[in-house]
Order: structure tokens, then C-alpha cells, then sequence
């Protein structure tokens, strides 16, 4: 099954999140992008605006994931956060890329682009495509608890 991504960023992650952009939408595993802006590095929006735009849309069941950027992965995560039954992670090694989605459920991953070079950020894209959090796994009633907090027991 395809996916559908979500993609944002502000202007200081633009550069990064169109070349992302294109490599998604070259992917077989991916079969939709939604990009939520920027449009280019003139584009003045608030990075919180792009990043709960994005997660509402994975919160709604309307994108499987998203992929946010802004200068440090950072803004955009703590903001995609606000949006209930959304585990946004900002993320710049492979580990973390893995541990996020087998161990958190993870629907949003995030990055900077003033920390992670191009290359590195579209092999961890890559991997990412491919990990599947296992709902029999030990790391289920971790995920259950934290979506307990705000009430998103069923997203």
C-alpha cells in the first residue's frame, strides 16, 4: 500500500524539504505528497503554522506521515506536537530515524536543515519509508500510555 506524506517547512527549511519533496515523489512506496508550504525561501510563514498543518492533516487519516523541516528540526516538532494523537520527532541520525517509528509510532518526522546535511537526511528518508511500528511489540503499551495523555487512545 502507498503512502501519503505530508511535507512542510518554513523558509529556513525549504531547500531541504523540496529536494525532499521530490525524492518522495519519486518513491514506489509513496504514492501521494501534500505539500503545506512553504513555497520558497521569500515565503515568511511561521513554522508553527506549516507543522500543525501537516499534523492535522496525519491526525485526520488524510496522510499515513509526515515530513516536516525548519532550521533545526526542533520548532516544528514541539509545534505538531500540539496536535492530538501526534507523535512528532525531530530526528538526524539512523538510530533515532528507527527508534522513532519501532519504538515511539512515530507519525512525524522532523529535521533541520542548519543541521543535517542533504544526503544524510534523504538516506534516513529512505529508511524511514520503510519502518512499521508492531502493535505486538514491547514498545506498545509505552505508545498506549503516551497516547493516553491526550485522549487519541483510537488514532
Amino acid at each position: 500500500m502507498a503512502l501519503t506524506i505530508v511535507t512542510g517547512s518554513d523558509n529556513a527549511g525549504h531547500g531541504h524539504k523540496s529536494a525532499l519533496k521530490e525524492l518522495l515523489e519519486n518513491d514506489p512506496r509513496v504514492g501521494k505528497v501534500i505539500d503545506v508550504g512553504v513555497a520558497g525561501r521569500e515565503d515568511n510563514e511561521l513554522y508553527p503554522n506549516i507543522a500543525v498543518a501537516a499534523a492535522e492533516k496525519v491526525a485526520a487519516g488524510e496522510a499515513d506521515r509526515a515530513l516536516l523541516v525548519c532550521g533545526t528540526g526542533l520548532g516544528v516538532a514541539i509545534a505538531a506536537n500540539k496536535v492530538s494523537g501526534i507523535r512528532a520527532v525531530t530526528a538526524h541520525d539512523l538510530y533515532s530515524v528507527q527508534r522513532s517509528v519501532l519504538s515511539n509510532n512515530a507519525q512525524v518526522l522532523c529535521m533541520g536543515e542548519r543541521v543535517i546535511g542533504l544526503e544524510l537526511a534523504k538516506e534516513l528518508v529512505k529508511v524511514w519509508l520503510d519502518l512499521e511500528f508492531d502493535p505486538e511489540s514491547s514498545s506498545a503499551a509505552k505508545v498506549h500510555a503516551i497516547c493516553a495523555y491526550d485522549g487519541s487512545l483510537d488514532k
